[in-house]
């Protein structure tokens, strides 16, 4: 093994002058580790084993990276997590450094891998010293490879259309054919419940989530989205929208000459540039409803495999460029994002809010190909762009609003939902004794979905709170709203709420015989 005066000597010899020894001596130590997609020359992608072994090496190989896990899979398998900006990868460790924590995640669907490659090129160029030191002010935990069971049923044919890898591609589902995108509320999954466990013990002030798109033929490279649900933190939703998406944009457009917008789609059917659900089981805006910045990108699926993987990279690059330039304005406005909710008004459901006015949208081409060896049509971008005006629909505004309680009472017969609250870190109590003034839902009437989704028939239930007094039996679970998650205990507990336990069917048993059981106080 070459030493490092050895190094160092070479570094003078070849006109590196006075350059870090420690960073010349991780770059070269990492000058072999390639991720898989590297090694293929992007035709294949990395398995978990793979994923794992390069996580390894990175641990193994620079003190700056710690490597734990957070959970595991339905199938058992581990789920990584790196821990950079921090004395150990323990969760008091990183609290204790007071830094701003960012939390980014690849691979949440299987099939959709550019995340997952890019964030170990991130891992492995920050070892090598290539990055700022953003770890001055920012804590980094990534997770490369969320769904890990999904990302080992490779077939040729996953992901339809999507220019490559050619090699194959996982699946969108877990190994129970969850969509663990839409599992954030109800947590049918082991994963779903790692990730919530985690960000309670981490508290990541920003959570960023890695995809790729296969809708609308635009012209972006890439495409983003903040939380979308209403409830959220108007200061979370402007800091966003106003300064850390734009800035983002524009310095991707000046550096690389890429263009990257809001996520949306728009087809003759429906004239418009829409966005996605407003709903919290999609991870953005599930950390929204925890008072956390969130950010959503959507490589371009018809971008080749080596574009998507660059594209997302760079994007993350930019996201921890401006993390750290305000890294404390971000914890100083996660922090006021704490306050309490109760007695404000909130939406229970919201439809699309349509733009001001029109904007313009580059819209984009594509060429088909056929894939070498199922010989099926691929499509790829071409580079042709072409600006659209048209309508954004990319916010939502309420169309059922209810008022904050300072209380929710679960009663004993939905023992189940205070298991998922708990999962969720929702703290909780027991219920006073003797009679208490409070409300319960009167139930109207109620509508259930002919079709499952996501193995549950979605429920709407139609009614309203009354004033009562009763005696709330014993083993009754207290829920304050008056706590950081009140804004997450609102939406999974009001029964007119669009993505609670009542429209996830988790309390059926109880409404089929009439009841609602949750009440609540004043």
């Amino acid at each position: 093994m070459t030493c490092l005066r050895t190094l160092f000597a070479c570094a003078l010899i070849t006109g590196l002058g006075s350059i870090d020894v420690a960073t010349l001596a991780a770059q070269t130590s990492f000058d072999d580790l390639l991720t898989t997609a590297e090694a293929t020359d992007f035709v294949e992608t990395s398995s978990y084993e793979d994923v794992m072994a390069f996580a390894e090496a990175l641990a193994e190989g620079s003190d700056a990276i710690h490597l734990t896990s957070f959970g595991y899979t339905n199938e058992g398998r581990r789920l990584p997590l790196l821990v950079l900006g921090a004395p150990d990868a323990s969760a008091e460790a990183v609290l204790a450094t007071g830094k701003t924590r960012v939390y980014l995640q690849g691979n949440i669907h299987a099939g959709e891998v550019c995340g997952k490659e890019a964030l170990q090129i991130l891992l492995r160029e920050y070892a090598r010293g290539e990055y700022p030191p953003w770890t001055d002010d920012l804590v980094l935990l990534v997770a490369p490879i969320y769904n890990a069971d999904g990302n080992e049923r490779v077939d040729l044919r996953n992901r339809p259309r999507q220019h490559g890898p050619l090699g194959g591609m996982g699946q969108r589902p877990n190994a129970q054919g969850l969509d663990l995108n839409r599992d954030h509320m109800k947590l049918d999954s082991p994963e779903a419940r790692s990730l919530v466990a985690m960000m309670t013990a981490y508290d990541p002030h920003v959570g960023v989530d890695l995809h790729t798109t296969n809708g609308t033929r635009h012209a972006y490279h890439l495409t983003y989205s903040p939380p979308l649900h209403p409830n959220t933190p108007e200061s979370i939703n402007a800091f966003l929208r106003d300064e850390w998406l734009p800035t983002v944009t524009d310095r991707i457009k000046e550096k690389h000459g890429w263009d990257y917008y809001y996520y949306g789609n728009a087809s003759p059917r429906r004239p418009g540039w829409y966005t996605f659900d407003h709903r919290p089981r999609f991870n953005n805006n599930y950390i929204g409803l925890r008072n956390r910045m969130a950010i959503l990108s959507e490589a371009y699926a018809y971008d080749t495999f080596e574009d998507r993987v660059m594209a997302t990279l760079w994007f993350v690059e930019e996201i921890l460029e401006f993390a750290q330039e305000h890294a404390g304005r971000i914890r100083s406005i996660v922090e006021t994002a704490d306050a309490s909710v109760v007695g404000a008004e909130l939406a229970t459901r919201a439809t699309f809010e349509q733009s001001d006015s029109e904007v313009t949208i580059l819209m984009g081409e594509v060429q088909e190909e056929r894939h070498p060896q199922t010989g099926e049509v691929i499509l790829r971008r071409q580079d042709v762009s072409n600006p659209v005006s048209m309508y954004e629909y990319g916010t939502f505004a309420p169309t059922d609003v209810e008022t904050v309680p300072a209380v929710y009472y679960v009663l004993p017969d939905a023992a189940d939902a205070v298991v998922r609250l708990r999962a969720h870190g929702l703290e909780t109590s027991s219920a006073p004794t003797g009679a208490v003034r409070l409300e319960h839902f009167v139930m109207d009437s109620t509508t259930v979905s002919a079709r499952p989704f996501q193995g549950h028939n979605e429920r709407v239930v139609f009614g309203s709170w009354q004033a009562t007094t009763v005696e709330l039996p014993p083993g009754t679970v207290a829920v304050a709203v008056d706590q950081p998650l009140g804004r997450l205990a609102f939406t999974l507990l009001e029964p007119r709420s669009d993505d609670g336990f009542a429209n996830w069917a988790l309390l059926d048993e109880q409404i089929e015989a009439g009841t609602y059981p949750v009440l609540r106080g004043r």
